[in-house]
């Protein structure tokens, strides 16, 4: 069976050799938030992928929330990103950048001289942020942001993506999901502003919209995308609320144009279930394409496709030890041959190709000195993620 995870797929004006994403994911490796070599390697690894959506990348100074993650504010982060972007590139992959501002959860120790924590309103995250080696980190009390920090914030998004574009990026993500600032706007729970970016659902759902039409004038609607998170875990309290936001949001998102939604559903790390009900009311809304990400392994991916839930399958964890994950997959009568292409292991080495054949038969434990059928192995390769 042709499976439709490996079919090729067009997104905006991209043409996708797989419906594969790497999900964006923190890694706290750009020395001085400046992209570097090893951050280039790490992603032209990934190439194999059908769409890489780089990590949360600050927009500004003031979004700079973790220790070491990277910016797109300044010339030497645009010359940084060039590495990367000139590395995917290399070998035939299609890379976005995901525009992240922390606003409220930002670390106040690791903002840069004269930039500040803001937010839309002066509440800060609830409970505890957890930081390397499970320590916990406190939560801080933002800056409610005034009507011309709002416009100032914007510009920044718009300049972000401007600079995406000239360091080689395909296109920009905006991070509008895990309690970031563009979601900080979209919850009543840390949005309780009186002005017109706060209280009713349209109110809060203005600066998401607003900041899509700025990068979206900027460098065209084809060439963005945005995360949201429905459910997460911490910005919303009651199940009605919530549809009522992403109802709105998602229809006047399909309004502007942009080329995908990318939805997260946090149930495996211990978050809500995003309902089904939810997912099938984005993919009504919006008629551009929809990625899913959370949980998944190749069979619900591809079941997820299958079901026109997804154009797109977004996998994180996985590609951290498998740079090629599920590069290919093949059935040959009863034998399994797994085909793993280690694609760009060190720069400028040529591919290298490695087979496992594991043959299914009754004499499988026989020939095992363990008395363990290949199956077992097999399975193996699959929970790793390989296939």
């Amino acid at each position: 069976m042709e499976h439709k995870l490996f079919s090729s797929f067009r997104l905006g004006d991209l043409d996708l050799r797989n419906r594969i994403v790497m999900a964006p994911m923190t890694r706290d490796r750009a020395i001085g938030s400046i992209p570097n070599e090893m951050i280039a390697l790490y992603y032209g690894q990934r190439a194999s992928a059908g769409l890489i959506i780089t990590e949360g990348t600050a927009p500004s100074p003031n979004g700079l929330g973790y220790a070491n993650i990277p910016g797109l504010f300044s010339k030497e982060q645009v010359n940084g990103w060039k590495i990367t972007t000139e590395a995917v590139h290399e070998r035939g992959g299609k890379i976005v950048a995901q525009l992240m501002h922390s606003g409220r959860m930002v670390k106040p120790q690791f903002l840069p001289e004269g930039a500040e924590m803001i937010a839309p309103s002066a509440i800060a995250a609830a409970g505890k942020a957890v930081k390397n080696s499970q320590r916990v980190a406190e939560t801080f009390t933002p800056r409610a942001m005034e009507l011309k920090d709002i416009e100032h914030a914007k510009n920044e998004f718009a300049q972000a993506a401007r600079n995406a574009l000239e360091a080689g990026f395909d296109g920009i993500e905006l991070h509008g999901a895990n309690e970031h600032l563009i979601e900080q706007f979209l919850s009543p729970v840390s949005n309780r502003r009186s002005d017109k970016y706060g209280g009713s659902v349209e109110n809060r759902c203005r600066f998401a919209l607003e900041v899509i039409d700025k990068v979206s004038h900027v460098i065209g609607p084809d060439k963005v995308g945005i995360r949201l998170s429905p459910f997460g875990m911490n910005s919303w309290e009651q199940p009605d609320i919530v549809y009522k936001t992403y109802d709105y949001l998602t229809k006047k998102v399909d309004e502007a144009g942009i080329a995908y939604i990318h939805h997260v559903d946090h149930e495996e790390m211990g978050g809500i279930s995003v309902p089904l009900a939810m997912k099938k009311m984005i993919r009504n809304n919006f008629r551009n394409a929809i990625i899913l990400t959370g949980g998944f392994d190749k069979e619900k991916a591809e079941l997820a496709l299958q079901e026109d839930l997804a154009d797109l399958i977004g996998f994180g964890r996985p590609f951290i030890s498998n740079p090629t994950l599920l590069n290919g997959y093949r059935i040959i009568g009863q034998s399994t041959t797994i085909w793993i292409f280690l694609l760009s292991i060190l720069p400028k080495r040529k591919d290298i190709l490695i087979t496992k054949r594991i043959n299914h038969n009754k004499n499988d434990n026989k020939n095992s000195p363990t008395g363990k059928s290949s199956t077992g192995a097999a399975n193996d390769f699959v929970s790793q993620g390989f296939v």
